[in-house]
């Protein structure tokens, strides 16, 4: 086992898929020439030519309407959208086009396609490059979303996203490109729709997924771990479909949930999973609920602000201490 990049474990999965099938190919801005804006198609351009690694202009409704006609003609793009906040440029042909080919052709078309690049806040970028759309697109039928946390899941997560048949959006980290974790030198791959229990614990289930994780949940559980406090953390790898059974199986042991997400608090993926527990494991919870989000307004470009507005470790902590009555 190995320790490599967040970036280099992209840059894997997406040359052993080049590899593997010659209908996939990669296109974005910035992709080949300059080897990828966060260097994760690095010395791709070099071995796969310019015909399967594909700079494009800023215009991402219409690489995104090229990938999509791809794709539903037999290829398999991975379409790389320099920030998720500029995917809203291309969203008409994400939610009319890519996600809904499959039912209005009933069946008869599938548009295996990957929408890739990071999500979130990145530090001082302003309010129009910080944007957490998760929960937008797995509101979509049609649509699977897909956000890791680590290294080893990017790799086996994106590879699996590459042969999937329906259209999915794999959302990163700027943040996260540089951080380092064990991969396998061999061919792994990590199925869809299956959360992953990290940590066992008998307290209280966190429930969070990606930049999240490292960044913001494992150190809070650091510092309830000196208290005692025995977490079982479940990362959710995907966000439509979710992986509810694994969290409602976790919440009927632990008998509490706190539920960490960098997003907007209303119709995120957290009050899902909040609903899903009240439905299905009211009986079993001996406290509410509680969610740890972004406030609920703009990002704003002081650092101050963005320690205050984001989830951190301190609201974590706080939270979990509330749901234990501490």
């Amino acid at each position: 086992m190995r320790e490599i990049q967040f970036r280099e474990a992209l840059r894997e999965a997406l040359s052993e898929e080049m590899r593997r099938d010659e209908n996939v190919f990669l296109m974005g801005e910035e992709v080949a020439e300059y080897n990828g804006a966060y260097k994760v198609s690095q010395g791709m351009l070099d071995e796969f030519g310019a015909k399967r690694v594909i700079d494009t202009p800023i215009a991402e409704l219409g690489f995104a309407g090229i990938g999509v006609g791809a794709a539903v003609n037999g290829l398999r793009p991975v379409v790389e959208f320099m920030t998720f906040n500029f995917s809203l440029v291309a969203i008409d042909q994400v939610i009319n086009s890519a996600a809904k080919f499959m039912a209005m052709s009933a069946g008869q078309y599938s548009c295996p396609i990957v929408f890739r690049g990071p999500t979130g806040n990145a530090g001082q970028l302003g309010a129009q490059h910080s944007q957490n759309f998760e929960n937008w697109f797995a509101n979509t039928p049609g649509l699977k979303v897909v956000v890791p946390s680590n290294p080893y899941d990017a790799k086996g997560l994106l590879k699996a996203s590459i042969r999937d048949n329906d259209p999915t959006i794999f959302m990163e980290s700027e943040q996260m490109y540089g951080d380092k974790g064990e991969v396998p030198e061999g061919e792994y791959i990590l199925p869809l729709g299956k959360a992953n229990v990290v940590k066992e614990g008998s307290d209280v289930t966190i429930v969070s997924f990606g930049k999240m994780i490292p960044r913001v949940v494992l150190p809070a559980i650091a510092e309830l771990e000196k208290d005692g406090i025995k977490v079982e953390l479940i990362d959710l790898r995907t966000v439509r479909p979710i992986d509810y059974a694994t969290v409602i199986n976790s919440v009927k042991k632990t008998n509490r949930c706190v539920v960490v997400e960098e997003a907007w608090p209303l119709a995120a993926i957290s009050s899902e999973i909040t609903y899903h527990l009240q439905r299905y494991a009211f009986d079993y919870l001996d406290a509410p609920v509680i969610r740890v989000n972004n406030m609920d307004i703009p990002l704003h470009y002081a650092p101050t602000l963005i320690e205050a507005t984001l989830p951190n470790v301190k609201r974590t902590v706080d939270a979990v201490k509330k749901v234990m009555y501490k």
